[in-house]
């Protein structure tokens, strides 16, 4: 353990920071996008009972398909780059975001809802100060479910045909160089990268429903 530590920190300075970087710029833009499509999504088919009927039966078609096995179709379709493995990584936190916010939304009371529209809100007001703050929790909960999904998926994606990322530097050092110092050196960077998206989750969570932690 002590010699995999000394290799970690020895290879921050030639290389692994830079992978560390990479993969943290794939998995970030991956979840960002996700949220951005999935939380509209999920708030307009829950707070619509019309919507909620129609698209529900997609949602329960396409939910249970381990996103995965869309990986070779991403590839076909958009190559080998950075787009790709971001995509991968929007397609399974997409459904996860999509499908909490969705029954958080259907869930609110009715009163609750009725009570401001009494008061002359409209839809974009209902939306702006009951769905989206009540959906919020269930935004953030699904973040943090996926993240150690979406951390193992990144690790496949950078299998293929990318020379940055810590997945291709894991394999790299493993299976052509034989470093195994090196390559749990690796292991432990992908660790910290989970670690950090948690804490960042979690750093959200208290900026942004701020109610939960008052006393």
């Amino acid at each position: 353990p002590w010699e995999v530590l000394v290799v970690f920190f020895r290879e921050l300075g030639k290389g692994l920071l830079i992978h560390f970087a990479v993969s943290l710029w794939r998995v970030t833009a991956g979840m960002l996008l996700s949220v951005a499509a999935a939380a509209p999504a999920g708030l307009a088919v829950g707070g619509s009972r019309t919507m909620n009927r129609i698209f529900s039966p997609v949602i329960y078609l396409l939910y249970p398909i381990p996103k995965v096995v869309f990986v070779p179709v991403v590839l076909l379709f958009l190559g080998i780059g950075d787009a790709a493995k971001i995509v991968i990584i929007f397609l399974i936190l997409f459904f996860q975001i999509l499908v909490l916010v969705r029954d958080q939304a259907a869930g609110l009371s009715p009163q609750l809802i009725q009570s401001l529209q009494s008061l002359g809100a409209g839809r974009r007001a209902l939306f702006r100060f009951i769905y989206l703050p009540a959906s919020l929790p269930a935004i953030l909960t699904a973040l943090r479910q996926s993240i150690g999904t979406a951390v193992a998926v990144l690790y496949i994606t950078e299998l293929f045909a990318t020379k940055y990322g810590l997945g291709y530097y894991i394999y790299y050092n493993g299976s052509t160089l034989l470093d195994y110092p090196a390559m749990y050196a690796g292991v432990i960077a992908m660790s910290l990268l989970g670690l950090g998206l948690y804490f960042g989750v979690d750093w959200l969570e208290r900026k942004l429903c701020r109610w939960k932690f008052v006393n």
